[in-house]
């Protein structure tokens, strides 16, 4: 599947050009700041979009001359072409679907308001279905025809295509949170948000400071997503005391009777019950161990959870057991980068929708770094590449907590998770039925942790 834009831009470009024009004046609440680590370049772009201040410092001279361009970038046609890996079909659709539909509408967005120097950005969006094999053969269909990959979804299938993206020389934007991203795959990736087993020990920290939990079943799928989850969760159990009294890391295998999994973690007797799954292989998890009248403090990676879940059978005990760990602050929260993602999708017609910040996150990342390639006066794809891995700070407004892509792993690595709980009353009330319990929460485990390799290894 192949598509420029087409989900709401028509819509957008007229609705925010207006909008932009109409500002009050407090249009720096919704600033994303870029600052290169060469070149001492700061680059700020505005919440109207496309407004650009760049300073440079004593003794050096902007250039004025074209960029040099090779694949992607047109600079007759006014045109950059950007391309989104994503599965439109497969077990993450859900989730990536909006992410995707938050890209389209933020460049729709970028593009009525001046678009990067002048050039309109494009995408051309595939569906890989969250098939490795069907990943591989896009991206080589592809790479000729794009400055850079502006998503690509699932570690396995980004993992499948990395030594191609080094010789290629092309930087994509991995929509996977394997703490590998920070290293050592890392010189040709923008990864973004707290790693998976960095997100585990936040939110079971929280959850034991909130519950004074004494003991922990772990079960997850295979692989990075469902392994590196589960070696934070073992990591943060034997920091805090925790007994774990059920373990099935790997065991969540989909396509198989999964309801004596939630029997299992009921019959521990576990305070906190940490899953790492599906939003289509944890229900009949969740709905077996609840069926014995089990009740815990859940919680599990984040794409584990579905807002669907506040409109099903369970929603009631969702409510009360659920804590959900996120990389973005939720639809509603009081950031002016949560205010411009609300004003641009709701100009779209968008129904209200957490998902879509990830998609704001992973554009901005790329627009930074592609302003930072124009700036030196490099647009190929290595340009990009290199532009990108100078980006000593990108900040979201609030949005999401801000990444560097300079220094060690250590430094890179992000700490922060937002930690949640469902609200069926905020539901009820047109929201995303999401209550924050912490913006920005960092255990002890999480800062402390010395991060030398992966958590886990692929």
């Amino acid at each position: 599947m192949r598509k420029r834009y087409g989900l709401l831009v028509m819509m957008l470009v007229l609705a925010l050009v207006a909008a932009a024009c109409s500002s009050d004046g407090d249009d720096g609440d919704g600033d994303t700041t870029t600052t290169a680590a060469s070149g001492g370049e700061e680059t700020t772009t505005t919440a109207a979009g496309g407004s650009e201040e760049t300073t440079t410092t004593a003794g050096e001279a902007e250039s004025m001359d074209p960029p040099t361009v090779d694949v992607g970038v047109d600079l007759e046609a006014g045109t950059i072409q950007v391309g989104l890996l994503s599965d439109l079909s497969g077990p993450f659709a859900g989730l990536v679907s909006a992410i995707v539909a938050g890209q389209e509408a933020y460049w729709a967005y970028v593009n009525g308001n001046g678009g990067i120097e002048g050039l309109q950005v494009e995408l051309v969006v595939e569906d890989t279905g969250y098939d490795v094999p069907q990943h591989v053969t896009l991206y080589e269909q592809i790479k000729d025809q794009v400055v850079a990959i502006g998503h690509s979804t699932g570690s396995p299938h980004t993992v499948a295509i990395y030594e191609d993206l080094v010789a290629d020389g092309i930087m994509a934007i991995p929509l996977t949170w394997y703490s590998g991203w920070t290293s050592p795959f890392d010189s040709n990736t923008m990864h973004h948000g707290s790693p998976y087993c960095i997100e585990a020990m936040n939110s079971i920290d929280y959850i034991k400071n909130d519950t004074d939990a004494t003991t922990i079943a772990i079960a997850t799928l295979p692989g990075d997503y469902g392994l590196d989850s589960a070696a934070g969760a073992a990591l943060a159990a034997e920091a805090l005391g925790l007994e774990v009294v059920y373990d099935a890391t790997g065991g969540i295998i989909p396509g198989e009777d999964l309801a004596p999994i939630g029997v299992a973690i009921a019959e521990s007797g576990a305070d906190i019950a940490f899953v790492t799954a599906t939003p289509t292989t944890f229900p009949s998890i969740y709905g077996a161990a609840i069926a014995t009248g089990y009740e815990a403090a859940w919680t599990g990676a984040s794409p584990t959870y579905s807002p669907a879940y506040l409109g099903s059978d369970f929603a009631a005990q969702i409510e009360r057991d659920w804590y959900w760990s996120t990389y973005t602050q939720p639809w509603s929260a009081d950031t002016a980068g949560n205010q411009l993602v609300r004003d641009v999708m709701t100009a779209a017609g968008a129904d209200p929708l957490d998902y879509y910040g990830l998609g704001f996150v992973e554009a901005q990342l790329l627009e930074a770094a592609l302003r930072a390639a124009y700036a030196a006066g490099d647009m190929t794809q290595a340009g990009v590449v290199a532009a990108a891995k100078s980006l000593e700070s990108v900040e979201f407004g609030g949005l999401a907590p801000a990444e560097k892509y300079t220094g060690s792993a250590n430094e890179r690595l992000q700490r922060v998770t937002v930690i949640n709980r469902p609200s069926l009353e905020d539901a009820a009330a047109g929201g995303t039925g999401v209550t924050t319990l912490d913006p920005g929460y960092t255990s002890q485990i999480a800062a402390d942790f010395d991060f030398q390799s992966a958590c886990f290894e692929l």
